[in-house]
């Protein structure tokens, strides 16, 4: 009887010390995001202050190349959500190895349509650069290799009957690098893919002169991609740009994967739409989410954590 007793009584221990740890375990939220002078970063950030109030959550912010880095890293567990360019999430879902993907990226899962990023192709006035055209012959920066930027790049170039053979010299860098060559006179023009307002674009506009290139609306057509759609640069967004600039924009994505669990993916949701302007403060950009549509329209599966939150409020 003892012994009866006393294995009932360790059962009992080893069913409340593992309920324990379950219940003890941490919520790891790692976001990532992409440099530190774009607008993921920022976002990220804003994003990390609300969930620090999950039960148990351990959050931290990753500065990343952007869009291709975090889907590939969400693959393989190493984030729990991300910030991607549309276009990019398609591809990876798709596993277009072109675009950085060797396979399908299939356990990536949506959380919402988020903001756009508008296609930013900036040169300084010095350059005598006005059109797409132009850009021949000239010294220009199209992103890191392979970097939702870079792809965007070869998007546009592509519709407008560039090649980057035609440049002058063609670099591949992120957004801080490339504005500090054009402020040192090392390039002429860079294309940027970012929410609008971003710290890189107007540190160089408050340090020389500058001219946005625009993106006519044929240009946009010949892509024949319906992640791109023509868009506005609004006069003033920058110092010194005094009229609208016709361009592109492509939605970002806030990404997940399979493996978080419904409840987090659920917090996650919940909290970024219920603190929306409080994450207009971490970036302006962040102004343009909205509830409507974000959870429509998108190139992979809803997360079912998120996809309950969206049932909740009636936006799916």
């Amino acid at each position: 009887m003892r012994l009866s007793k006393r294995l009932r009584l360790l059962a009992v221990a080893v069913v409340f010390t593992a309920s324990t740890a379950a219940i003890a375990a941490p919520n790891f939220i790692n976001i990532l995001t992409g440099g530190t002078s774009g607008v993921y970063y920022p976002i990220g950030v804003g994003l990390s202050q609300f969930y620090s109030g999950i039960d148990g959550a351990k959050v931290s912010v990753q500065a990343t190349k952007a869009s291709v880095e975090n889907l590939n890293l969400l693959q393989s567990g190493r984030g729990e959500l991300a910030l991607a360019l549309g276009d990019s999430v398609a591809d990876a879902w798709n596993g277009v190895e072109d675009a950085g993907f060797k396979v399908p990226l299939r356990k990536l899962r949506a959380i919402a349509g988020t903001y756009p990023n508008y296609i930013q192709i900036v040169a300084s006035k010095e350059s005598g650069i006005t059109t797409l055209a132009d850009l021949k012959g000239k010294r220009f920066s199209v992103g890191a290799p392979k970097s939702g930027t870079e792809l965007n790049a070869r998007a546009i170039f592509k519709a407008a009957g560039l090649r980057y053979e035609d440049m002058g010299k063609l670099e591949y860098l992120p957004y801080a690098e490339s504005v500090e060559l054009i402020k040192n006179r090392q390039l002429d023009a860079t294309l940027q893919s970012s929410g609008l307002g971003m710290a890189a674009i107007r540190d160089l506009a408050a340090t020389l002169p500058i001219r946005f290139i625009p993106i006519p609306a044929e240009i946009t057509a010949a892509i024949g991609n319906a992640a791109y759609q023509p868009a506005v640069i609004p006069a003033g967004t920058y110092d010194g740009q005094d009229t609208d600039v016709v361009t592109v924009a492509i939605k970002n994505i806030l990404v997940s994967h399979a493996g978080v669990s419904d409840e987090l993916a659920y917090q996650m949701t919940k909290l970024m739409f219920e603190n929306l302007e409080r994450l207009g403060y971490a970036h302006s950009a962040a102004k343009e989410i909205k509830l409507d549509g974000a959870a429509s329209k998108l190139p992979i599966p809803l997360h079912p954590g998120a996809e309950r939150f969206y049932k909740e409020v009636g936006a799916l």
